[in-house]
This record gives structure tokens, C-alpha cells and sequence, in this order.
């Protein structure tokens, strides 16, 4: 059969995707793209706003458009909370829960007779689906950790991908060298709340950064986001001695102010998160560090939004991601007064993506005249090639096509603010 994908969300589901992928063409499948004409189309959803939900039914209904008799399975996160909702447009055959990726081959097999729409035992299943992902011939995410035992007052994703769990350390020892021998240089240990692993093995994240620290053949590891609470300085302390971990953390905030932590459920206050920030750069004066923040939480007024503006103005960081609040059903938060409005919401959010590109421009900057390592991609675009440093600085330089793929020793010659890009000149 000829099958295509499509991905929405997270790096974690393009790693299981990825997954998905490998293992339709080991059995003897044709991977088409998603704009092609295939026998069967294939949908990872994403469920993390409104907005997100809204895009999932659009490729849907487009998937289900392009090719007449075509069959159209949907999974993923949206596909775990809004099964009924997505059962009832025309045309879905499948709908699997995100435990029931492991049964992909057999719910290939059966597609032609399927009776059921909807599969799921996530709720119940402690299951871990191990996935990595190797479109990208530079850098592989592996999935470590899945589910959540956080429950955050705005988020349904501990919901939709149930407990924490993983797989023991030792299985992703062997999966990261597998990754390795493919020509991979660069692994991102990724997963929902990788910081809690090992609820399920009783083993810790820091005994895996430790054990993928002796992982031959991969240059560089990098950690996803990491709840604050959870990045001990143990682990700060080994990714400064490490050659292979690299000097970059991301980080989630969500907001700079006491009030809106507790409202959302939290795990730290301000005062926590400063003294980690500190404490990473005084073990890591190079580092970048990314951070996510959140406006438009209900009962935010605009004294909680100033502090939090003027929380991220002080912290020595990088730059950050800022996402607007956006409702979901059978949340606390869904239930609370003081909604935000949508104009305040985008205002809010423009203020701060202003202060990160000042606070990347800064941060970049530091490093004009310095020799630096860069792991080019192996994408180019109007004759120019990126990479990112060992701190995870962007630099794009002429094209070498015989640089893709290789740690190449440059020299940061400029900034170009139009992209946000440092300008590297080969050495």
C-alpha cells in the first residue's frame, strides 16, 4: 500500500511519526508524501490549544478529500480527547489512542475490515511506545520519557498520554547507539515531562544523561525542556564537565508571577526559578538558555503581566517562547473568572516577543569575533546553509555542500537581525 503521513505538535511526535514511518517500509509499504495520492493516510494530531484542534480537522478533512476511497487513521493527542467529535466526520476509518501506536502493523492489516472507528486503551495502559526520529540527517529526537503526573491547571496532555513512564535506561542506551550508527551526530533526549523519568524503571534522568554521556558516535546530546524543579544541580553541574551534553537548557516558566504559578498548579515559585537561573550561569557562563512564558492566564491584570515582563527583563536568558492562553474543556482553569481578552492577550504577547529578540540579539552578540563549533544541517536556502553552535546560537554561512552533517570550527564575522542569525565565516 502506498501510505503518507502528517505531523501537528511537538518534537515528540515527530519522533513517533518517524517511527511509524520506519516501520510501514519494514513491511514493505511505500511511504508517499501527505500531498500525493496514497491508499492510506496516516495523521499525528496535537491538542495542545484551540488553535491546534482547529488544524487537526482541517488536514483531516483535506486528507480525506485528496484521494476517494482512500483510508484515513487518525492518532495522537487530539484523537485521545476528542475520539466521539472525530468519529463523526465523514470519511475517518481509524481512530487510535496514543498507546495504540504499538499496534500499528496490525491495524494496517485489518484496515480493510475494520468494523470499530474508535481503539484506545490509554487510559488503562502503561505501555511505553519507543520511538526515534531520523528524517533529519543531522540530529535525532529520542523519545525517553512519556505522560505527565503534573496536571497543570491549563493542560490536558497528562489526559491524553496518561502517567509517567519510560523505558529502563539500558534500552535507550541501545536505541541511541542505533541512532549513532546511522550517521546521526546529534541526539535530543525528548519526551512530556522528561525530568520526571523513571517512575516506571526506578531509575532517575540523571542516571540516563550519565549513561548516554558513553554513547560512541554521537557528538552532541541536548536536553528538551525541563521543569525547573526537576533540573537538579547535579545534572547542571555534569552537562559543564560533559563533552558530549551540550551547554543549552529550555526551560518552562509559564509566568513571572506568584499568583499565576499557584493558579496554574505549578511545582516552584519565582523566587525558585531565579536562583536556578542563577545557578546555571554561574556553572555555565556560556550557556543558552530558552524559557517558555504563557500570557493571557485567567485573572492575570496587568500588574501580574508587568512582573512578569519585568521578571524576564532581569533573568540573564537567551530568549523565550511565548504562547497565549488558550481554553481547553475539562481543565480547572477552563472554569475560572477573569478571562483575558483576546486583544489583551496579543498585546501582551507582542511586548514580549519584542524584549526576547532584545534579549537574543544581546545574548548573540557576546560571541562576535569568536571561533565556534557549528554543526551545519544539511538544508540550504538562496545559497546559504545553517547550523547551531554547541550553545545553540543559529549561524548560516555560504554553502559547502562536503560541510553537511560535520562539526566545522567557524568564525562569527556578524549579526543578521532581519533572520536573527549570526553570519559565520568558515575557518
Amino acid at each position: 500500500m502506498k501510505i503518507a503521513f502528517y505531523t501537528l505538535g511537538c518534537k515528540l511526535n515527530y519522533a513517533e511519526t518517524s517511527t511509524l514511518h520506519r516501520v510501514a517500509v519494514e513491511q514493505g509499504h511505500e511511504v508517499v508524501s501527505f500531498s500525493s495520492a496514497a491508499d492510506v493516510y496516516v495523521i499525528n494530531t496535537c491538542t495542545v490549544t484551540g488553535a491546534a484542534d482547529k488544524k487537526c480537522r482541517n488536514i483531516i478533512r483535506k486528507a480525506i478529500k485528496q484521494q476517494v476511497g482512500s483510508k484515513v487513521i487518525v492518532t495522537g493527542c487530539y484523537a485521545e480527547l476528542n475520539s466521539t467529535e472525530i468519529a463523526e466526520i465523514e470519511g475517518v476509518s481509524l481512530i487510535i489512542g496514543n498507546s495504540e501506536k504499538s499496534k500499528f502493523v496490525d491495524y494496517l492489516k485489518s484496515i480493510n475490515n475494520v468494523e470499530e472507528k474508535v481503539f484506545d486503551e490509554s487510559k488503562s495502559s502503561h505501555e511505553f511506545f519507543a520511538a526515534y526520529s531520523i528524517g533529519d540527517r543531522t540530529r535525532s529526537f529520542l523519545k525517553v520519557q512519556d505522560g505527565c503526573n503534573y496536571f497543570c491547571s491549563y493542560c490536558t496532555i497528562p489526559y491524553a498520554r496518561g502517567r509517567s513512564r519510560n523505558a529502563p535506561v539500558y534500552d535507550l542506551v541501545k536505541e541511541a547507539e542505533l541512532i549513532a550508527s546511522k550517521g546521526i551526530h546529534e541526539i535530543v533526549l525528548t519526551g512530556i515531562n522528561i525530568g520526571d523519568f523513571g517512575h516506571s524503571t526506578s531509575e532517575t534522568f540523571f542516571d540516563l544523561v550519565k549513561a548516554m554521556d558513553n554513547v560512541s558516535g554521537i557528538d552532541r546530546f541536548r536536553i528538551s525542556s525541563i521543569e525547573p524543579d526537576l533540573l537538579s544541580n547535579e545534572i547542571i553541574e555534569f552537562v559543564a564537565l560533559s563533552k558530549r551534553f551540550m551547554p543549552h537548557f529550555h526551560i518552562p516558566l509559564q509566568s513571572g508571577s506568584d499568583k499565576i504559578l499557584g493558579l496554574m498548579k505549578r511545582k516552584y515559585d519565582t523566587k525558585l526559578f531565579t536562583e536556578k537561573i542563577k545557578v546555571i550561569n554561574k556553572i555555565l557562563p556560556e550557556i543558552c538558555i530558552g524559557i517558555d512564558v504563557i500570557v493571557g492566564f485567567p485573572g492575570e491584570t496587568e500588574t501580574e503581566f508587568i512582573e512578569t515582563y519585568e521578571l524576564l527583563k532581569s533573568l540573564d536568558i537567551a530568549h523565550f517562547h511565548v504562547f497565549s492562553y488558550s481554553e481547553r474543556d475539562n481543565t480547572l482553569s477552563y472554569k475560572m473568572d477573569n478571562k483575558v481578552s483576546d486583544i489583551n492577550k496579543d498585546k501582551r504577547s507582542r511586548i514580549l516577543h519584542e524584549l526576547s529578540d532584545i534579549k537574543k540579539e544581546k545574548f548573540y552578540n557576546k560571541f562576535l569575533g569568536r571561533e565556534m563549533k557549528v554543526l551545519f544541517e544539511s538544508r540550504s536556502k538562496n545559497g546559504y546553509m545553517e547550523g547551531f553552535t554547541e550553545n545553540y546560537i543559529k549561524v548560516e554561512t555560504l554553502v559547502k555542500e562536503e560541510l553537511y552533517n560535520k562539526v566545522s570550527n567557524v568564525k562569527i564575522t556578524g549579526f543578521n537581525k532581519d533572520k536573527m542569525v549570526m553570519i559565520g565565516e568558515i575557518l
